[in-house]
């Protein structure tokens, strides 16, 4: 069974990934922040994907992958906006050749971005990194 760490600031969102992800058969990690995500990994290290927002309060994305890439590298990593046309997204994922589902999404498109980070090769050793408020 893959294993699926997702990161999503807003509590419904947050539930409803997690619940498409559980009903496919993936077991699934919630957290609510990327200190909540940086504790759930440190205790589960077998997480096969980091699913996270690009834009988040406190810690972005590109800040958690970082952290998260820095304790296992070449881990892999969909990040998640609904803002894909931003400077952030943009910079930060886009340009870096990281994989991105745009929201609102269907289960279906969510199925299959996820079936797509999980079937390519690891990661590639780079730096996400943004401003936490950006």
């Amino acid at each position: 069974m893959r294993t699926i760490l997702v990161v999503e600031d807003e509590p419904k969102v947050l539930k409803l990934v997690s619940t498409m992800l559980e009903t496919q058969g993936y077991r699934v990690f919630a957290a609510a922040n990327g200190h909540h995500a940086l504790r759930i990994f440190a205790e589960n290290p077998e997480i096969d994907l980091l699913l996270t927002d690009v834009v988040a309060p406190g810690m972005s994305g590109p800040m958690i992958a970082d952290e998260i890439a820095a304790q296992r590298p070449g881990i892999r990593v969909l990040f998640m906006s609904g803002y894909d046309g931003t400077q952030v997204v943009q910079r930060y994922v886009v340009e870096q050749g990281c994989s991105l589902i745009v929201k609102p999404f269907t289960p279906n498109q969510l199925i299959a971005k996820i079936a797509a980070a999980l079937d390519k090769g690891p990661e590639p050793t780079r730096q996400w990194a943004a401003s936490p408020s950006d």
